[in-house]
């Protein structure tokens, strides 16, 4: 029997009380955009928290760290939490919750609630990960500040609560200390295709001409996120080049209103589709070689570049590092970094023959399989586990009701 089992037979023998949400919290305030002189009072020294905050491994705060006082917290505005709560979306992810360790401002998409002294706020951000709340909504999933209060949650006594977290969190860190390990593998084997890769397209004496010397490159056409169907003509956004798509592809992911037809552009199949913008200037100037049966939509922040090269052989030309720094000259960087055809064009990769292309190609191919099994077996191997804890804690965190 578990030191867990040993408490909770001693202390709740007849099972566990559940109460909604709202009998345990002393404090539920909403957020909000703030205004001026809330600023003025911050000092900008607190700034307001985002459901991504929540979300990321750690809790964003930004601007510099001020002390403000429980007190003071209430006083001022409903947008301020203090440490020790715990914030909660509604919005976006509806129950993802976490303990705040310092001040902070919340906005809308966020509750923040004070809880009493029944409710660890640890053992309840841990309870809160087995509810998978789906919420309401079409396009924003969400729930409101009423059905949250009205969730159930175990309230067993306190001693058991931090006993359960004690064993979570050390089962969190071990999660945490395999995932840097196997992330540190794969980064390893990355680092190596990178260098082959480099290695191989830069050759030894082979011809160096820029891109516009080599090929054409037309812009796509506009579409938009409301344009987007189930079924309809295939089509490529610039953001799928450098977040779905590797150095090929044959299928859409995506799909636009058939009627769009006689308003768009296409590549054809060999072609190869550059990002013409990407939020960071590695992102910017990716490429995909669409090798698909049929034409493919494209849009108009991407280029088709057509040309008798290889287009795998240019995909993979186009992710060394030397294209990255000849790239680095042309690229405009405003808040949204934007590559020009022209700049493209002027951009020089290596013209070996058709022939050696096709063999720096598949000699490419085999080590990306490679690099993509490992891709696919560390993961998971990390998803196995994340499941194995998964399960621990559910388990842990299941009560047999009060009778």
């Amino acid at each position: 029997m578990s030191r867990i089992d040993e408490l909770i037979q001693d202390l709740c023998p007849r099972g566990v009380e559940f109460k909604e949400l709202g009998d345990c919290v002393t404090r539920n305030v909403g957020g909000g955009t703030p205004s001026r002189s809330k600023l003025e009072y911050w000092n900008g020294g607190v700034y307001w928290a985002s459901v991504g905050d929540i979300t990321a491994t750690m809790l964003k705060i930004r601007g510099t760290r001020q002390t403000i006082t429980g007190e003071g917290l209430q006083a001022s505005s409903s947008n301020l939490v203090a440490a020790g709560w715990v914030v909660v979306a509604v919005k976006i992810a509806p129950g993802a919750m976490r303990v705040v360790e310092q001040p902070i401002a919340i906005n809308q998409d966020i509750r923040g609630l004070l809880l009493n002294v029944e409710l660890d706020p640890y053992f309840l951000t841990y309870y809160f990960k087995t509810l998978h709340i789906v919420g309401n909504g079409t396009i924003v999933k969400g729930i409101t500040n009423q059905t949250l209060m009205r969730i159930r949650v175990p309230v067993p006594p306190l001693e058991v609560q931090r006993e359960i977290v004690r064993v979570l969190d050390k089962f969190t860190q071990l999660e945490a200390e395999l995932e840097v390990e196997l992330e540190a593998e794969l980064e390893a084997r990355r680092d190596q295709y990178e260098h082959y890769r480099d290695e191989l397209v830069r050759g030894h004496g082979y011809r160096r001409k820029r891109l516009a010397d080599l090929g054409t490159f037309v812009r796509g056409r506009r579409f938009t996120k409301s344009d987007v169907v189930e079924a309809g003509i295939p089509s490529l956004h610039y953001g799928e080049i450098y977040t779905v798509y590797g150095t090929s592809a044959t299928r859409a992911v995506r799909h636009i209103r058939a009627d769009l037809r006689d308003e768009l552009r296409f590549a054809q199949p060999g072609s190869v589709v550059f990002a013409g913008v990407g939020e960071t200037v590695a992102d910017v100037g990716k490429a995909v070689a669409w090798l698909g049966e049929e034409p493919i939509a494209t849009h108009d922040d991407t280029f088709v570049f057509s040309s008798d090269l290889d287009p795998k052989y240019v995909a993979y030309a186009v992710q060394t590092a030397d294209f990255h720094r000849q790239k680095e000259r042309h690229v405009s960087r405003a808040k949204v970094k934007r590559l020009s055809a022209t700049g493209l064009g002027a951009i020089e990769i290596p013209v070996p023959s058709l022939e050696e292309q096709a063999s720096i190609v598949r000699s490419l191919d085999r080590f990306d399989a490679l690099v993509n099994d490992i891709s696919i077996g560390l993961p998971a191997e990390l998803d196995a586990r994340r499941k194995q804890y998964e399960y621990y804690r559910d388990r842990l965190l299941t009560f047999k009701g009060a009778v």
